[in-house]
C-alpha cells in the first residue's frame, strides 16, 4: 500500500507548490496558461515519444486491453447521453466532460501504483497506449472540430489529429516501439529532458488554478460534477471487473491489475486540454480533485478485496 500513498503524496506536494506560488503572488493565471501551453506543445509530446518508445506494444493484445476498453466506453457513453439530453453541452465541453469521466491518470500516478502495488509497471501499458493512441487523438480531433466553429471537411477531420503535437509524439513513440529503433543520444537526451518537464508543469499549473480559480463546484452544474466523479470512481472499475472476470475469465493478480488501473483518478492532462481549448475547465479541475482524493480509498478497497 505504500506505493499508493507515495504516488498520491508526490502529486499532492507538487500541486501544493503551484498553489503556494499563486498564493504568494509569484505566479498568476497568466503563468498558469503559459505552463499549460508549454506542457501541451513541448513537454507532453516529448514524454509520449520516450514513454511509448520503451513500451512493449504486444501488451496491448491482451484481455487487459479488452476490459480496459469497455470500462472506458461505458462511462464515456453514459456521460455523452447526459451531456446531450440533460445538460445540453456543446461538443467541446462534452468532450472534456467525457474525458474527465473516463481518462485515467496512467502516467505519473499509474506507473508508480503499478510498480509498487502490482509489482510491475508494465500492467499500466495497455491503458496508457489505449488512451494515447486511440482515445486522446479522437478527443483532440473533436476539440479541434469544435474550435473551428464549423463542420470541417473530410480531409481536415482525418488529418487534423495528426497535426496535433500530442498525437504526433504518441505515434512516433509507437513507431519506435514497433521497429525497435533507438534514438541517438543527441536526440534522445534532449527529448528526455523536455519530457521530464511535462508532469511538473501541468501539476504546478493545476495548483495555480486551484488557488486562483473559482471554488469547488462554483461554476457549472453540481450534478454534472457528481456524475463525472461517480462514473470515474465507481462505474469504470466495476465495469472493468465485470468484463475481465465474468466475460473474459481473468482472475488473480491479472484481475487486480485491470481493476486497479481502472480505479486511477482522472488524469491531470485533461485539465491541460481543457485550458488549451478553453472548454469545461472548472469541470475538469474539480473532477480531477475529487477523483484524486477519492481514488485512494477506492484502490485500497480493491487491493484488499482482490489482492
Amino acid at each position: 500500500m505504500q506505493g499508493v500513498f507515495t504516488g498520491f503524496a508526490t502529486i499532492g506536494v507538487v500541486i501544493a507548490v503551484g498553489a503556494l506560488l499563486a498564493h504568494l503572488r509569484i505566479l498568476d493565471m497568466t503563468a498558469q496558461r503559459v505552463l499549460s501551453q508549454v506542457s501541451f506543445f513541448v513537454g507532453s509530446p516529448a514524454l509520449m515519444v520516450m514513454t511509448l518508445g520503451r513500451a512493449d506494444v504486444q501488451d496491448v493484445l491482451s484481455a487487459n486491453l479488452v476490459a480496459t476498453t469497455v470500462a472506458v466506453v461505458v462511462p464515456l457513453a453514459a456521460y455523452a447521453v447526459c451531456a446531450r439530453f440533460v445538460w445540453h453541452r456543446r461538443l467541446g465541453d462534452a468532450t472534456i466532460g467525457g474525458l474527465s469521466a473516463a481518462y485515467v491518470n496512467a502516467g505519473n500516478l499509474g506507473i508508480p501504483v503499478a510498480s509498487y502495488v502490482l509489482g510491475d509497471a508494465s500492467y499500466v501499458a495497455p491503458t496508457l497506449l489505449l488512451q494515447l493512441i486511440v482515445l486522446q487523438p479522437i478527443a483532440l480531433a473533436l476539440l479541434d472540430t469544435d474550435a473551428l466553429g464549423r463542420s470541417p471537411s473530410f480531409a481536415q477531420l482525418v488529418t487534423r489529429p495528426f497535426r496535433n503535437p500530442l498525437t504526433v509524439g504518441s505515434l512516433l513513440g509507437v513507431l519506435l516501439s514497433v521497429t525497435g529503433w533507438t534514438l541517438p543520444e543527441f536526440v534522445g537526451n534532449p527529448l528526455e529532458l523536455l519530457g521530464n518537464l511535462a508532469v511538473p508543469a501541468m501539476l504546478v499549473a493545476y495548483g495555480i488554478a486551484l488557488r486562483l480559480g473559482p471554488g469547488l463546484g462554483t461554476a457549472g452544474s453540481v450534478s454534472e460534477l457528481a456524475t463525472t466523479s461517480l462514473l470515474k470512481l465507481v462505474v469504470q472499475p466495476v465495469v472493468a471487473y465485470a468484463v475481465a472476470h465474468f466475460a473474459l475469465g481473468v482472475d488473480g493478480h491479472a484481475l487486480l491489475a485491470v481493476v486497479v488501473t481502472s480505479s486511477l483518478p482522472t488524469a491531470q492532462n485533461i485539465f491541460v486540454h481543457a485550458t488549451r481549448y478553453d472548454r469545461a475547465t472548472v469541470l475538469a479541475r474539480d473532477t480531477i480533485l475529487i477523483t484524486t482524493m477519492g481514488s485512494v480509498p477506492v484502490i485500497l478497497v480493491v487491493a484488499a478485496l482482490l489482492g
